[in-house]
């Protein structure tokens, strides 16, 4: 604007010089001329002189302009005459001359070519030409636009220069006409694409359709497929009917695959495919094909704690639970008896179509042991066997390969109370047991260690008499008097109240174990297995011993006085285990007995 303000009052003052009609018709020439020559528009000239490197452009105006012969290229072709569009840059710069350029007018042109047909958000074509900082350069009809690195495809590119010199489609993202840049994106072309044909094959695709697609990409969890524009995913579990370690066993990147559509998420544009569904499920006729009682041979394919998967066909598998592996061999893991690979015979036991599930026993295909266990190991039977293993209330002996029996704490000894079978045997030794019992359906054997030898109260009123003299070792001290071991396993009690002729607060004040001590039989009684003892009267004379109430304190008839061992665990509050297996005929007389013992104890103690 301020450019036309000077140009009228340069016209102005060139009018004053005419007068009258004269002036009126240059008046009008220069307002044309101020219509015609605009700064920054395109004007059409001829060139009329060619100076050295300069080219003399008449443009119509009162002065011409000169352009340098660079803007031109090859000036071999260029003549005196020709006609040429330039930029009027300046009407009049510091000397009064007109500036102009052919090079911007040809930009100049070009710009306004493409705005013609270009605006953000349409489609246009172009050629990458070069690389700059954070993009590309791309030739739009010769107007020059950027592409942002960000922009110029969906995934990124490892080699820009594979792209320079080639043609692609591009969407316009940003136009700035001041300045004349273009911002283009190659990325959201091809997802607006790939957005159309996402949701044209979603209105075309159906569930149950078979698909061809192509195998593009791989996880430990599936694959998956290209269908021509919308990616679906094809789960590990639906590749194969049989047992799959990982997909790429299946399939190759590259591959092409026909498919079936099983699932269709419109709002999420996710489609779920399947391979084995393709082909019959042979869990269909499963129960036809193998009843129980079946016997198949298959492969092992998995190992777990618990058990053994096998093959036994593709896509159907059976489990072993470690329970159903050998008869007599103890099973702690599959793995230490089975290997994955290997093949092994199996009898089918249980079929669970519902939930696609096998039981299989390995087992079954030998016969049972335990079967036939009565008639070699009748009740009475005295055998050797070797001591395997400890619990709290007895021992495990092997008798042959696979069949144990136990012997309860309470069969270990005829004269001792045995908390622990560690206090009568070791593990690894040979021992000579008697059959009690025989279990064969829940595969048990009841074994007695003392029933194997001679009870040695069978004959103690033969070996002591009331009012004998003994001496022995104190072995244990309760809170209501102290034992003495007479001989090995035989032991007899002495009441806090036969210590001494002087009072005995507490019998830890008085004996100590290990201690050597006189007594005289007070009592004998075979039947409960007792001796009752007294320290005070064994410095009595015999012609003046005397059995009499008082000593019999304590003593009183059902009083186990052998049973050193519930003692004191009444005195130290322990617990005793229950019986080495519920349910054991043996089981529940002997807690019984322990109970009642356990009673007495405390009665006595009391």
């Amino acid at each position: 604007m301020e450019q036309e303000v000077q140009q009228k009052k340069r016209v102005e003052f060139d009018l004053d010089q005419f007068s009258g009609d004269k002036r009126a018709t240059m008046a009008l020439m220069y307002e044309e001329t101020l219509k015609r020559f605009v700064e920054g528009s395109l004007i059409p000239g001829k060139i009329i002189e060619i100076r050295g490197t300069d080219v003399l452009i008449d443009i119509g105006y009162k002065s011409e302009g000169l352009v340098s012969s660079e803007e031109f290229g090859d000036m071999a072709g260029v003549k005196l005459g020709d006609e040429v569009e330039v930029l009027l840059e300046q009407i009049e710069d510091e000397e009064g001359k007109v500036v102009i350029s052919k090079v911007k007018a040809e930009q100049k042109r070009m710009w306004d070519n493409v705005l013609s047909h270009c605006e953000e958000g349409s489609i246009i074509e172009g050629d990458i030409k070069s690389r700059v900082k954070g993009g590309l350069i791309v030739d739009i009809s010769g107007v020059k636009a950027f592409l942002p690195g960000s922009q110029i495809d969906v995934a990124p590119v490892r080699n820009v220069d594979d792209l320079l010199n080639k043609k692609f489609e591009f969407k316009v993202m940003k136009i700035n006409r001041d300045r004349r840049n273009i911002v283009l994106s190659r990325r959201e072309l091809i997802e607006q694409r790939r957005r159309d044909k996402r949701k044209q094959l979603l209105a075309d695709i159906k569930i149950g359709q078979v698909r061809s697609g192509l195998f593009k990409n791989i996880t430990d969890f599936g694959a998956f497929i290209d269908l021509g524009g919308l990616d679906g995913l094809l789960h590990i579990t639906d590749m194969s009917w049989g047992r799959v370690s990982h997909p790429s066993k299946i399939l190759k990147i590259g591959d092409n695959v026909e498919v079936m559509i099983l699932n269709i998420d419109y709002e999420k544009e996710r489609v779920s495919l399947g391979l084995k569904q393709k082909q019959a499920n042979p869990w269909d006729n499963i129960d036809v094909k193998f009843p129980v009682g079946t016997k198949v041979h298959g492969k092992v394919v998995n190992l777990v704690p618990y058990g053994a998967f096998v093959e036994i066909e593709e896509g159907v598998e059976g489990l072993v639970h470690i329970s159903e592996i050998s008869w007599v061999q103890r099973v702690a893991k599959a793995s230490d008896v089975l290997a994955i690979g290997q093949e092994v015979d199996a009898v089918v036991l249980n079929i669970n179509k519902a939930d696609q599930k096998i039981s299989l026993g390995i087992r079954q295909t030998t016969e049972n042991p335990w079967d036939t266990v009565r008639d070699r190991y009748p009740v009475g039977m005295r055998v050797k066997g070797v001591v395997r293993n400890f619990t709290s209330y007895g021992a495990f002996v092997e008798l042959e390969e696979g069949i144990d029996g136990m012997i309860h704490v309470s069969d270990m000894s005829w004269t001792r109370k045995v908390n622990h079978p560690s206090e009568m045997l070791k593990k690894g030794d040979p021992v000579d047991v008697s059959i009690i019992e025989v279990d064969p359906q829940n595969q048990r054997i009841s074994l007695g260690l003392k029933q194997a030898q001679e009870d040695p109260w069978s004959t103690i009123a033969q070996r002591y008499k009331v009012g004998q003299l003994v001496k022995g070792k104190i072995s244990k001290l309760a809170a209501f008097g102290a034992f003495v071991e007479l001989e090995e396993g035989i032991d007899g009690l002495v009441h806090i109240s036969q210590i001494s002729d002087q009072h005995v607060e507490k019998v830890r004040d008085v004996l100590k174990p290990g201690q050597e001590v006189e007594a005289r039989v007070i009592k004998i009684d075979p039947i409960e297995r007792r001796i009752g003892l007294s320290i005070k009267a064994a410095s009595m004379p015999e012609e003046e011993f005397v059995v009499k109430d008082d000593m019999l304190t304590g003593l009183k008839p059902g009083e186990d006085l052998v049973d050193l061992a519930s003692a004191f665990d009444e005195a130290f509050g322990l617990a005793e285990n229950q019986d080495w297996r519920p349910g054991e005929k043996g089981g529940r007389r002997r807690d019984k007995e322990r109970g009642k013992e356990r009673g007495k104890e405390k009665e006595e103690e009391e």
